[in-house]
């Protein structure tokens, strides 16, 4: 970023630096020299001059300075900005340069600053037309902080929304070996000599190096493949680049899918990253009927196993749509199986899928793949809509060699048949090559047979005469019965093609509900899902109607639009464009419902936590009040003359109910910092006998009513000292409150896989099933009936203060009866 900073100063730009967390590394630091920098606001001055929407974070590092000095974990030093106020944003924005460079985009600001997170500061600065270089490691990516934690079994802390880094105009990963990064951490050139040992063997070991870096090549990866794919839409390019392996397999639903999509995932499994892809093509035409839905399921099952996705569309000629698919996600290689017809329908029907598919495929490889039903399964319907070539061709040359031919074998066996048998046999060629071609090639054939009949078997022979009633009559019949035939073929086939179109609908429209029910109800993944249905370059929503002649648009009502861009779609799938169009009007008006409800709840939680509020601080403020005020009233009586001992009980009363207030005051404030997401975290290794004594020391009895087992052996956690000390201590008021005389309560530590557990045990009544989930919601006092417990925040900021952490708390049965409460934080 520094190097950046200086080659755009040696052009020309205004380049100052808002923030570098240099962590006194001498290269890095020399690397400031020559460039302007604002300073670090300071700390104090920022809190009693600026906002102060956290008061109670103000007040607490003024009057806590032990806390602003706790030690820093071994392997990471102190850093500058937590030294003083961090990166001053107003003077950034009063500077207005035209770049500024501002480190560590993760950072959580200091107590006072108006902004939590620094991103939001970056976010700030770009509103304000101020261009920002900025650094993020991998590891707080928002979406990946969960592998992360289970990689280094460290949680990631502060993270940046995944959304807002891809915002970036551009992204530059910053790739360094991981044993070299080792190599100049050994050399000191990243942390101190002190802390190096402690670096290696924790969060710079090989194994965590690694997994990071190949985590951010990763990431990258998608970000550049998303790039790629925009600028080749942007620029109409509609060649394959070949920049990693994506492998589609065309499905039909038979019986060899599953050959198929095996040796597709092997073939993508030969290449690093490599993406495959099951597609079913649903057309008009009669492919979709002869799919088996079953095994179609089955496959979209085996293909979602090996980390392939399915996809379904809809396409007038299935290689056209087959390659369209693949070309559009940048296939690089497209598997089909050889056809399942046998010799003869392969003459009758043309070219198969295949081999179009070759024809059609430019830059991507067609594999075709042979399996055991090849040539012996039940032939695929026509890849047409109307009669194939090969039978249109056919049909009118068959309407005048057949009719010859029956000519010259009639004619050898004259004499042996009579006049009537020899018609006969004419109509049946005529009615055979009405079933080949159709109408046209059975009035051909019609034709020549009259023609043949009257020249060659009607008197007087050798001549054509049509004086005699029987050879017009003849011409009639052979003319009916081709008519009627051929009409019964050609509506046989439109019935066909009807069933079929209604069948592919059916399927498609299926494939959608499936999605719905799946959970792809969103409007982006329905929008992704009709773009990849219908094989089109982009669709979306549109308040108008387009003016784009390419693009096919249906009206959602209210004003809005669907539009398809990328190609014009014929009447029929039209039809089953509306059946989607149906669905992202739903998707979007559940969203508009979604929103309001959410604002309706919100507000709802709001009133209820008002009115809880309420409740609880008009008795459980007003006691502890009431009485320290009563107390102090009484010493300043000038009517009573206290002894010292009554004077002294007097104060014990005031101190213990101020004491009380103030703890009723902070719960208050702790959980209002919680619910506004402005707790500010400092987690480092942290000891249980570190944490309980002081968590204990501030309780009445507890000295002599709990009982401590395992603390000592127990390994460190990660944690916050002091607000673990705050869980530990409310829980445990908690126990002490429903333990009865007699029976102290335990709190014991072990180690479950990379966790560790704390154990807060009582032999009170226990808490029905039902009820806890109910105990740690804010204002419940579950089992307190003497109203006099507090305000029933201590469980709630317990698994509060817990789940920031990174932990959880939950409740279990005590064996023999009461109530334990299990505290689970990671292992330091």
């Amino acid at each position: 970023m520094l190097d950046e900073g200086h080659r755009r100063a040696a052009r020309g730009t205004d380049v100052v630096v808002g923030a570098a967390d240099c962590r006194g590394r001498p290269h890095t630091e020399a690397l400031l020299d020559g460039l302007e920098r604002l300073e670090y606001r300071d700390r104090l001055e920022h809190l009693e001059h600026g906002d102060r929407r956290d008061s109670r974070d103000s007040r607490e590092h003024r009057e806590r300075p032990e806390h602003r000095d706790r030690p820093q974990r071994p392997d990471r030093p102190a850093r500058p900005d937590r030294e003083h106020g961090g990166f001053d944003l107003d003077a950034a924005l009063r500077r207005r340069p035209a770049l500024l460079l501002v480190d560590d985009l993760a950072h959580t600001n200091p107590p006072g600053h108006r902004n939590a997170r620094r991103w939001q500061d970056v976010e700030e600065l770009l509103a304000a037309g101020i261009d920002v270089l900025t650094t993020i490691n991998v590891q707080h990516l928002e979406s990946l902080g969960d592998v992360v934690e289970s990689i280094t079994e460290v949680p990631p802390g502060d993270t940046v929304p995944d959304a807002f880094v891809r915002r970036a105009d551009q992204i530059v990963l910053v790739d360094v070996d991981p044993e070299e990064l080792r190599r100049r951490m050994a050399h000191g050139n990243i942390h101190p000599p002190e802390v190096v040992d402690a670096a290696l063997a924790s969060w710079f070991r090989p194994g965590n190096l690694t997994a990071l870096r190949e985590l951010a090549l990763l990431w990258v990866a998608e970000q550049v493949d998303d790039a790629l794919r925009k600028y080749r839409d942007d620029h109409d390019i509609e060649g394959v680049w070949a920049a990693r392996e994506r492998v589609v397999v065309g499905l039909t639903g038979g019986p060899e899918g599953d050959t198929l999509i095996r040796r597709a995932g092997r073939i993508a499994a030969r290449s690093a990253h490599g993406e495959l892809s099951a597609v079913h093509v649903v057309r008009g035409d009669g492919l979709a009927a002869g799919a088996s839905s079953a095994a179609l399921a089955r496959q979209r099952r085996l293909v979602e196993s090996l980390g392939g996705s399915y996809h379904t569309v809809v396409g007038e000629d299935v290689p056209t749509a087959l390659v369209a698919f693949a070309r559009a996600g940048d296939a690089t290689q497209l598997l089909l199986g050889t056809s399942r017809r046998g010799r003869l329908e392969r003459f009758l029907t043309g070219r198969g899928i295949g081999e179009t598919a070759v024809t059609l495929s430019g830059g991507i490889d067609v594999h075709m793949v042979t399996h055991e039903r090849a040539g012996r399964g039940r032939p695929l319907p026509s890849r047409r809509r109307t009669l194939p070539l090969s039978r249109r061709v056919a049909g009118p040359v068959a309407g005048v060699v057949l009719p010859l031919l029956l000519t010259l074998l009639l004619d050898r066996a004259r004499g042996s048949l009579n006049l009537t048998s020899e018609a006969l046999l004419f109509l049946v060629t005529v009615v055979g090559v009405a079933c080949i071609g159709g109408i046209g090639s059975a009035l051909v054939a019609a034709v020549t047979a009259s023609l043949l009949l009257n020249y060659w078997f009607m008197p007087p022979i050798g001549a054509f005469s049509y004086e005699d009633p029987d050879s017009v009559l003849a011409l009639g019949v052979f003319l009916v019965v081709a008519g009627a035939v051929a009409a019964m073929v050609d509506r046989s086939l439109r019935l066909s093609r009807r069933a079929a179109s209604a069948t592919a609908e059916a399927e498609t429209l299926s494939a959608l509900a499936g999605s719905v029910v799946r959970g792809e109800h969103t409007v982006p993944a329905l929008l992704a899902r009709t773009r990849e249905t219908f094989a089109a370059q982009a669709a979306e929503l549109a308040d108008h109607p387009v003016d784009d002649p390419t693009a096919s648009q249906v009206a959602l009502g209210d004003g809005g639009f669907l539009v398809l861009r990328g190609r014009t779609l014929p009447a029929a799938e039209r039809r089953v464009l509306t059946a989607f169009a149906a669905h992202v009007r739903a998707a979007v008006e559940r969203a508009g419902l979604a929103e309001a409800a959410a604002e309706a709840e919100s507000v709802k939680a709001a009133d209820r936590m008002r009115t809880a509020l309420l409740a609880a601080v008009s008795h459980d403020l007003r006691t502890p009040l009431a009485a320290g005020w009563a107390a102090v009233a009484s010493l300043r009586s000038p009517d009573v003359d206290f002894t010292a001992e009554e004077r002294g009980e007097l104060l014990a009363t005031a101190d213990e109910s101020m004491a009380r207030l103030s703890r009723l005051v902070e719960n208050l404030l702790d959980m209002s910092r919680l619910q506004a997401g402005a707790l500010t975290l400092d987690l480092r290794p942290t000891a249980w006998e570190e944490v309980v004594p002081a968590a204990l020391d501030g309780l009445p009895d507890a000295g002599r009513r709990v009982a401590l087992r395992g603390l000592e052996e127990a390994p460190l956690v990660l944690a916050d000292p002091p607000l673990l000390e705050r869980v530990v201590a409310n829980l445990v008021a908690n126990a002490l409150r429903h333990s009865p005389p007699g029976h102290p309560v335990l709190l014991g530590a072990s180690t479950l896989s990379g966790r560790v557990e704390l154990r807060v045990v009582d032999r009170g009544p226990g808490l029905p099933v039902a009820d806890r989930e109910r105990v740690f919601e804010p204002f419940q006092r579950l089992g307190d009936t003497d109203n006099t417990t507090g305000v029933g925040l201590g469980l709630a900021l317990a698994r509060g203060l817990t789940e920031a952490m990174g932990g959880t708390l939950t409740p279990e049965d005590t064996p023999g009866g009461g109530l334990t409460m299990v505290v689970t934080l990671t292992r330091a």
